[in-house]
């Protein structure tokens, strides 16, 4: 996984509320088991009409938003089906960071495990970030995951929190394999071990 420490980029704009897991990937394009791919069909149903066109008016689809890398959302993002393909119809886009005033918990740990940073943040801070975001591409924010602050583009910096062990993962680009991985000596030791004494298993 890739590794998350700092990220300044373009921030869009989406104050809906109870954005659902359907609605980030819709369940037609659920029957995939790989991770790449689904950044085209993110928000599937808000992006294209019924013929497959952009509709103009969506965020993502206008030009100064094509290259998001951090979403500024509405309360409880993320909500609805566990589906893990949302988190991975995100990070296949481009976006790293989504910011909001909850999310919901499925959703929330599954991003750390795809290497996004969710970030809960007041309402009053969203709505700040949510205003420097309609500025468009002119305007990049700043997210410093080591300092855990969010900047906007004139320099308002907001501090938010995150728990230390998956903070520990997304600055290092550990999934759960990696996680694994990093104990791999332990486990070949403990496989031969076993095999010694229990040649028969």
């Amino acid at each position: 996984m890739e590794k998350f420490e700092k990220l300044t980029g373009i921030a869009a704009p989406m104050p809906l509320v109870n954005i659902d897991t359907d609605m980030i990937i819709p369940k037609v394009f659920l029957k995939t088991i790989k991770r790449s791919g689904l950044g085209v069909n993110l928000f599937d149903e808000m992006r294209y009409d019924r013929q497959g066109n952009e509709i103009p008016d969506f965020v993502l689809n206008k030009p100064q938003y094509r290259d998001t890398q951090i979403l500024v959302a509405g309360d409880n993002f993320g909500c609805g089906s566990s589906r893990e393909h949302a988190p991975w119809a995100i990070a296949d886009f481009g976006i790293k960071c989504v910011i909001s005033t909850s999310f919901a918990d499925i959703f929330y740990n599954n991003c750390f495990k795809n290497g996004i940073l969710p970030i809960v943040l007041p309402q009053e801070a969203v709505d700040v970030l949510m205003k420097d975001a309609e500025k468009g591409s002119n305007a990049r924010m700043t997210v410093d995951l080591e300092a855990q602050t969010v900047t906007t583009s004139d320099g308002e910096a907001f501090s938010f929190e995150v728990d230390a062990f998956k903070k520990h993962c997304l600055l290092e680009g550990l999934d759960d394999i990696g996680l694994t991985m990093a104990h791999v000596k332990d486990i070949d030791a403990y496989e031969a071990k076993m095999a010694q004494e229990r040649p028969w298993v």
